[in-house]
């Protein structure tokens, strides 16, 4: 017999795994079959048809999608429990801070101390039912979500056309209060609600209601019902009669249209609302509430007085960012906080935004404007955040993002000069495009070649554009402009804009919105002699024991150098030419003190600006619509600057003037108390402290502090036995 070759071994070896392959793919395949026949024949069983076919296929599909909702709804709920993992989380709402200004007089507080708030069984039985009536008349018997509530809301709101009745439980609010902000999303709606279920499991009904009694804002810068009725009637919540209780609850809704002592017309007519709900909801007969509907209640008029609301309640935020890098041994959260506010400063930069608005607004179609002043080491003296803060508590000066137009070019030439340029340098001002955007100067003109100086000084919108390509880096002009535009944008970050500036053509001439507050605090950069300084409210934290638990001076952020001393010198001296040359001249202080600063307005003039600073103090003014509806052609120069000019004007009253890095000429030494004669009303600053010797008391009493500290500690270490000596000796010379 032959031996087979190599060859017909691989031959024979590879017809042998072919046959078992082929054997193994056809058993695997019968067995499937028979598999999925006996499967059939055992599904065949549940088989139904008809009507019950329908129904479970119906009950299959909803249970599918359902499981797939909730596994949806645990994705958007899951941030919204991280706010629960600390077990102290109850603790952590009750921060309750008093306030004073810079020299140690209360002007308000904020927030909630639970444990010295009004016990639930001490308020009046017709209060608790006005609430219950008005908010949620099945808090005792639903489980943090109120079903039928919300469907009966969703139905009459549907009838409506609109919303005109709330489907959120107590429980959902004080999720809201306690955890969420107010913004109307559906991610949190699904975070209340999941909120609402988690506190239903760790409170019960009587302790939910009590925290929704005490944290609900109640209008007139108050949050919970007691502190309401010491605001509005002068009382305790002890003591509120049924029409005063009526008028609280009707408060819930929206503290701020409902407010007494803003429209007393429309909080009566809220009150009867709830009175209403009394009798609807079986709580309280007509009989019972006939009195409280002959004899309205009345709010104590509060009209002349004025409390600095949009300081106080970005001073109370500050602080709550604050009290997260405290150290845990601090566990009480009751602080008395001595802020930056000069209260005759808050005084006149609001006369100063109201004045205008009702001398000039109609004029010029402005409704709404915002005003910070600061110090150049970030001290925030005044902030105006609106025209009212009794109609609308939205913060304009923090919170609202508005185009800065003109006002961003410092920015972009300070990256310009850190790069190497000089302001005498000449460029031109002639036509740029960038792909298919083409930058118009404001006469719709071209100057040809001018400096960087004067090109500042009358706001040529095209050189900003231009320089944006001549600091990039190498490639296109498309390319190297993006580049440009990286610098500026990291630059104005530096410098203390805070928030998103999105890449555009449009960027170097002001087209990213930036806030009122990050505005005036990064151009402190340039009185500062280039270091940004960060805005702040807190100057000294103190607990309920009188202890400095915190200090700016030692525990704040340095500021930083982000440009060159001689950038900010040559920007001074630029924008010292834009006030007395340029567009600025409105803002011409009259007692004769060197200012900077610069103008801006924005495409469709929907907003205008006046940003400017002396060597004391940066002051941004802004003014617009809320809609963001054109104005009637206002500019930066015209209103803004005006306005500037009276809040800055006055801050100098009796102030030593410093000199402006790059400035020339020399400022009075100090400004006279009275201001120069002007046809426009005008307001004397009452004297105040100089900054030495403000800081020589501050100096005494952190040794005063110091020394009743060591006594302490040294009667505390004594030894017993040599107290009551100590005693007989204290009294042998009394």
């Amino acid at each position: 017999m032959n031996t087979p070759s190599w060859k017909e071994k691989i031959g024979r070896f590879f017809l042998d795994l072919d046959a078992r392959v082929d054997s193994l793919v056809f058993q695997s395949g019968r067995g499937l079959g028979e598999s999925y026949e006996r499967f059939s024949i055992f599904m065949d069983r549940f088989h139904v048809a008809g009507f019950k076919r329908f129904l479970t296929e119906g009950f299959s599909e909803a249970a599918t999608l359902g499981t797939v909702g909730l596994l949806v709804l645990l994705t958007l709920a899951g941030p919204a429990f991280r706010e629960t993992s600390d077990e102290d989380w109850l603790k952590k709402s009750e921060l309750a801070v008093t306030f004073l200004d810079r020299y140690g007089n209360e002007v308000g507080s904020r927030g909630i101390r639970h444990n010295d708030s009004v016990p639930l069984e001490e308020f009046p039985d017709h209060l608790i039912k006005a609430v219950l009536a008005t908010e949620d008349r099945r808090f005792y018997e639903h489980f943090g979500i109120d079903i039928a509530g919300t469907a009966r809301a969703f139905t009459a709101n549907a009838r409506a056309g609109g919303v005109v009745q709330g489907g959120s439980s107590i429980t959902q609010q004080l999720a809201k209060n306690l955890f969420l902000s107010n913004e109307r999303t559906i991610e949190r709606k699904v975070k209340e609600a999941f909120l609402a279920l988690w506190l239903e499991t760790r409170l019960t009904k009587n302790q939910i209601l009590k925290l929704y009694l005490d944290r609900a804002y109640m209008g007139g810068g108050t949050f919970g019902v007691d502190a309401a009725a010491q605001y509005y009637f002068g009382k305790s919540a002890r003591e509120v009669s049924l029409a005063e209780a009526a008028m609280l609850a009707g408060l819930f809704k929206a503290p701020t249209r409902f407010a007494p002592h803003v429209n007393l017309p429309a909080a009566r007519a809220r009150a009867s609302v709830v009175l209403d709900n009394l009798v609807e909801a079986g709580f309280m007969t007509e009989g019972q509430v006939f009195g409280a509907r002959r004899g309205p209640a009345t709010a104590v008029d509060r009209r002349d007085e004025r409390s600095p609301n949009y300081y106080l309640d970005w001073a109370f935020d500050e602080m709550k960012k604050l009290v997260d890098t405290f150290p845990k041994s601090i566990i009480e959260r009751v602080f008395v906080v001595r802020t930056g506010l000069d209260v005759n400063l808050q005084r006149e930069a609001e006369n100063a935004v109201e004045n205008s608005l009702r001398q000039y607004g109609r004029e010029y179609g402005a409704r709404q404007a915002a005003t910070v002043l600061m110090d150049i080491d970030g001290t925030v003296r005044a902030m105006v955040g609106g025209r009212d803060y009794g109609s609308s508590q939205f913060n304009r000066a923090t919170d609202a993002l508005r185009q800065p137009g003109s006002s961003f070019k410092p920015y972009v030439y300070a990256a310009a000069f850190e790069a190497g340029m000089k302001p005498t340098q000449i460029v031109r001002d002639e036509p740029i495009c960038l792909g298919n955007w083409c930058p118009q100067n404001y006469g719709r003109s071209f100057a040809g070649a001018v400096t960087l100086t004067q090109a500042l000084v009358r706001s040529i919108n095209t050189i900003p554009v231009r320089l944006s390509v001549m600091i990039g880096d190498t490639g296109s002009d498309i390319g190297r402009a993006k580049s440009g535009r990286a610098k500026i944008i990291k630059l104005a970050q530096r410098m203390g804009l805070r928030t998103p500036l999105p890449d555009s053509s449009s960027l170097p001439i002001g087209a990213a919105e930036v806030t009122v507050l990050d505005h005036t605090a990064a151009y402190t950069a340039f009185p500062n002699g280039g270091k940004a300084a960060a805005a702040h409210a807190v100057l000294e934290v103190r607990n309920g024991l009188g202890e400095v638990v915190w200090s700016f001076a030692k525990n704040g952020k340095r500021p930083e150098q982000v440009i060159k001393q001689q950038v900010a010198s040559d920007i001074n001296a630029i924008l010292n030419k834009a006030v007395e040359e340029g567009t600025g001249k409105r803002s011409i202080l009259d007692s004769g003190i060197k200012s900077a600063g610069k103008t801006g307005t924005t495409n469709g003039y929907r907003d205008a600006w006046f940003v400017g600073y002396t060597g004391n103090y940066v002051c941004a003014v802004w003014f617009g619509n809320d809609d963001y509806s054109p104005t009637n052609r206002m500019t930066g120069g015209s209103l803004p600057a005006m306005t500037w000019k009276q809040i800055v004007g006055y801050a100098h009253q009796g102030v030593e003037a410093k000199q402006l890095l790059g400035v020339t000429g020399s400022n009075p030494p100090v400004v006279a108390q009275a201001p120069a004669e002007t046809d426009q009303p005008q307001s004397v600053r009452p004297a105040v402290l100089s900054r030495r010797a403000i800081d020589v008391l501050q100096r005494v009493e952190r040794r005063i502090d110091e020394a009743m500290k060591t006594t302490a500690n040294d009667a505390a270490s004594m030894l017993p036995s040599e107290k009551p000596a100590l005693a007989a000796s204290t009294g042998s010379r009394q």
